[in-house]
């Protein structure tokens, strides 16, 4: 099972990490996410526990507890998604604010793409960009 772990202390090493779950069973590996830029932790970690029902008892128990002076969220890894671009949602309708491109449907402000063209003016100055 792979557990995701949130709001971890920037302190808290993978040596640490996999020391705090290891009272509730066998780890295969524990790992704080290291911002590669920076070279600091980002405040989550995974860590893989081979044995489901030791890793649900791992996340019931230690859930909302505190650690190294920080309480952390403790819960069952999501899958990783094909959606390596993240953040941009195109969306054919509804509502919601941000950029969105809108073929129908009502909602809030943001970037829109209108048909006709994006803000294009009516009085022959070729639009969007050419005013000079």
């Amino acid at each position: 099972m792979n557990i995701f772990v949130a709001k971890l202390n920037f302190k808290t090493s993978s040596e640490d990490l996999q020391a705090l779950f290891e009272q509730f069973g066998t780890v295969t590996s524990a790992k704080v996410i290291i911002d590669k830029l920076t070279n600091r932790s980002k405040g989550y970690g995974f860590v893989e526990m081979p044995d489901d029902e030791q890793g649900y008892a791992a996340i019931n128990e230690l859930n909302e507890t505190e650690v190294e002076g920080n309480t952390i969220v403790v819960k069952k890894a999501r899958p990783k998604t094909d959606n390596p671009g993240g953040g941009y949602q195109r969306r054919e309708g509804g509502s919601g604010g941000g950029y969105q491109r809108r073929e129908g449907g009502s909602g809030g402000g943001g970037y829109q793409r209108r048909e006709g063209g994006y803000n294009k003016r009516n009085d022959g100055d070729g639009g969007y960009g050419n005013r000079y």
